[in-house]
């Protein structure tokens, strides 16, 4: 069987039928985050359906209309990627992912993902891959948006789940636009720079948190609160569009944008990084990102994108945000 390494110590490989008690003891650990968002994780109960499950990927696979593959790291199977659904004769695929909390924190599901889209566009000619996820699900829209894919919409209450029927995204990235931007932020540093890979886990997830905090997808609230635990009480944030930057402590960003947020003006909005380059030097590091966004604002729908760049300190706390200052593309700005 072969494998294909994502760090020292994972990898990513098929999952085949012959599998199926590793499957399903891995799925036994795994149900309390994957059952909500994963159809067959919840049918995955005993031996013969965990079977049942792998031999369906496996008629799928031989049929060139869908895979599933595992992700182990230090020989434990603690997740995997999927070809839910792969039509070479249209150009269009679904994958999908889950993991299991000990798989978490390292970037396995956003390379392992990586590989599966690469080798539909570079290998199969693919040339639209789609990602389908509940709008509660904000660890897949985070993965989706990692991968530098582009919301294309939400089919409101498109399937039931334990008696409640719940929206559904989709997400997608067209072969043009791959490799995404991502492929930029990964330059070598210079001279003198340190990257820790347990720093650039910890600036990415603050990062991460900064941008989902204004999420109010699928009738999700945003949480704004959390920025004032992501920089230090003095920090900074400005916004540079247009010819007078307007530069505001952590309270004046946050209390007009939650007004925002949640009273009705601005609604179904996101915001994610496509690229990011990040420079860890001891105890201070920068990131540079390109970000998009996208929401429905006094009914009318809006998109942009633009750029931030924002500075880090290490504190007694751990890494902290300093200062950020950002500015929208001249041809997405809004009037």
């Amino acid at each position: 069987m072969f494998t294909d390494p994502l760090d020292d110590r994972a990898h990513l490989g098929p999952l085949e039928p012959w599998q199926a008690p590793e499957f399903l003891a891995h799925i036994d650990r795994a149900r309390p985050l994957v059952d909500p968002w994963i159809p067959w994780a919840s049918l995955t109960t005993d031996l013969a359906s965990a079977r049942s499950t792998l031999q369906r990927y496996a008629d799928l696979s031989s049929c060139d209309s869908g895979r599933i593959y595992g992700i182990w790291l230090d020989g434990v199977l603690v997740g995997g990627v999927m070809f839910t659904r792969f039509d070479a004769s249209s150009g269009v695929c679904e994958i999908g992912c889950w993991l299991e909390e000990a798989g978490q924190g390292r970037g396995l599901v956003t390379r392992a993902c990586r590989a599966l889209i690469d080798w539909a566009f570079t290998e199969r000619g693919m040339s639209r891959v789609e990602w389908w996820v509940a709008s509660g699900n904000t660890r897949s829209i985070a993965s989706a948006r990692r991968l530098g894919m582009t919301r294309d919409g939400v089919l409101r209450q498109r399937y039931p789940y334990r008696g409640v029927r719940h929206d559904s995204e989709v997400w997608s990235v067209l072969a043009q636009e791959w490799p995404p931007a991502e492929g930029r932020a990964t330059r070598e540093p210079e001279p003198g720079f340190v990257s820790a890979s347990g720093d650039q886990a910890e600036i990415d997830r603050l990062m991460g948190l900064f941008m989902d905090s204004f999420t109010n997808t699928g009738g999700r609230r945003c949480d704004l609160e959390i920025i004032r635990e992501l920089f230090v009480p003095e920090g900074r944030i400005i916004s540079n569009i247009g010819n007078d930057p307007v530069i505001m402590d952590v309270d004046a960003f946050v209390e007009p944008r939650r007004k925002m947020l949640s009273d009705g003006t601005l609604t179904e909005f996101s915001e994610w990084e496509v690229s990011q380059r990040t420079e860890i030097f001891g105890s201070v590091a920068h990131r540079f990102s390109e970000y998009r966004k996208s929401g429905v604002r006094d009914g009318a729908p809006i998109e942009g994108r633009g750029h931030k760049t924002t500075q880090f300190l290490r504190t007694r706390d751990g890494w902290r945000m300093s200062s950020m200052a950002w500015d929208d593309e001249p041809a997405r700005r809004p009037e």
